[in-house]
């Protein structure tokens, strides 16, 4: 793993709410709550904060009038959710395919990490997922072995789902443990977030993906072009509004900021928080955690 630089974001960077226009809100809050268990934390003009234990980690806010984003246009390929333990894991996969099962999409086991994909009725991408302890993690110099092998679900279930966290599905602990977007090509991604923003590069796949992270983690964000090559700047849809990254302390983002501004690129920094968009006009906040 890589040695962290001043030009570097800290280790201690985590990512915190993923902000999403709607365009039915009702439908959309009764998905996140019952079908992943996220309890409704805030409500109020601004929309519907979603969460655990009181942690927000979906915020939706109103889209009405806007349009769904097409499929090859740059924006979010899926929030992740992270769990704790296989179990927790386990209960939300569960409650996700009882609410409905046609919103799955498949299940990985990714020598990292072990990850259920679903849409949600917006078709905004869902990634559900439990961490292999970091000490079983593979590294070869400053890239972390990651792959993608079939992971049968029912199986998964049968071995790790128990009455105690079906029963406990609410309470159990949940975070964003990554985000990862649909950009127009993988080199233009890679001089934003590594070089500009100060991620370290951990992984990447052929031209189509890139995955960064900040303090040996395997990745906090990814971009691909899967779906997306050649996508230029988004137009203003339904689907991905804001991701926000939360560091430790002032100086983190006064630094950001300053780099921002040497690489040329506008950002609004309110003292307490910086306000920036990438080459595609994903929307990016940064503010102390």
């Amino acid at each position: 793993m890589s040695t962290i630089t001043q030009d570097q974001l800290s280790a201690d960077l985590a990512m915190g709410t993923v902000m999403l226009k709607v365009g039915d809100m009702k439908k959309m809050s009764a998905y996140y709550q019952k079908a992943l268990g996220l309890e409704v934390l805030s409500e109020g003009p601004t929309g519907t904060g979603l969460g655990r234990r009181g942690l927000e980690l979906v915020h939706l806010a109103d889209g009405t009038g806007l349009n769904l984003p097409g499929r090859g246009e740059a924006g979010l390929f899926h929030t992740a959710l992270l769990f704790d333990t296989q179990s927790d894991l386990a209960a939300t996969v569960l409650s996700a395919a009882q609410f409905d099962g046609s919103l799955f999409t498949g299940s990985s086991d990714h020598l990292v990490s072990e990850a259920f994909y679903f849409n949600d009725p917006e078709g905004n991408g869902i990634e559900l997922y439990w961490d292999r302890p970091r000490d079983t993690w593979t590294w070869n110099g400053d890239t972390v072995a990651m792959d993608t092998i079939y992971l049968d679900p029912n199986d998964y279930l049968n071995k790790y789902l128990n009455e105690a966290a079906v029963s406990g599905l609410t309470a159990a602990n949940a975070g964003i443990g990554h985000v990862h977007l649909q950009v127009g090509d993988v080199a233009t991604a890679e001089k934003f977030y590594v070089d500009t923003l100060g991620f370290a590069k951990t992984t990447s796949f052929h031209g189509q993906a890139l995955f960064v992270s900040a303090g040996g983690y395997h990745h906090h964000m990814a971009m691909n072009v899967w779906n997306s090559r050649g996508a230029g700047p988004r137009k203003d849809t339904l689907g991905l509004g804001e991701v926000v990254i939360t560091v430790p302390n002032q100086d983190e983002v006064g630094a950001l900021a300053e780099r921002l501004k040497v690489a040329g690129i506008s950002s609004h920094h309110t003292g307490a928080e910086l306000r920036f968009e990438d080459p595609w006009r994903n929307q990016l906040r940064v503010a102390v955690g």
